[in-house]
């Protein structure tokens, strides 16, 4: 098999395609709180006005956002999360956790996501089966792209 110049397939490559721009996360942080406004989104995220509408329309397009007028004059919309957009928020969660531990002082966190019991929400990677935690080398990967090894392609070996 002669090597391919493409990279890997990978679905993480796909998914940052849709939502790795710049503030297209930050977006979705945004409407996830309630802030589905455009303006509210600007305050926000600080996101230039025409940048943000770029990214709104890209996440409307591929189905992450909709968007629903709320006013006719002037005419104007908010933004809700999809199905799809919603299963986002784990990764939101585990990013702002990844931040906290990382990136700011013990106790400096700007937020703290609550459960509805009242306890703080914490992102968590479980098995499927057995419910155990994924802790560092406890996972083995399997590609499942036909020439494809987890070193790379399989005739670059």
């Amino acid at each position: 098999m002669a090597a391919t110049k493409d990279p890997r397939p990978c679905s993480i490559a796909d998914t940052l395609a849709l939502v790795g721009e710049k503030y297209s996360l930050l977006v979705l942080r945004e409407v996830l709180l309630g802030n589905g406004r455009f303006d509210q989104i600007v305050r926000n995220t600080g996101a230039p006005r025409d940048v943000l509408a770029a990214r709104l329309k890209r996440l409307v397009e591929g189905g992450i956002l909709t968007k629903s007028k709320y006013s006719e004059r002037p005419q104007r919309f908010e933004y809700r999360a999809t199905a799809a957009g919603l299963e986002l928020d784990p990764v939101l969660m585990a990013l702002m956790a990844w931040g906290d531990r990382h990136l700011r002082a013990e106790g400096d966190r700007p937020m703290v996501i609550e459960h509805h019991c009242g306890h703080e929400l914490a992102a968590v990677v479980t098995c499927s089966a057995c419910g155990d935690e994924l802790r560092p080398g406890d996972r083995t990967p399997h590609p499942q792209a036909p020439g494809w090894t987890v070193s790379g392609p399989a005739a670059a070996q």
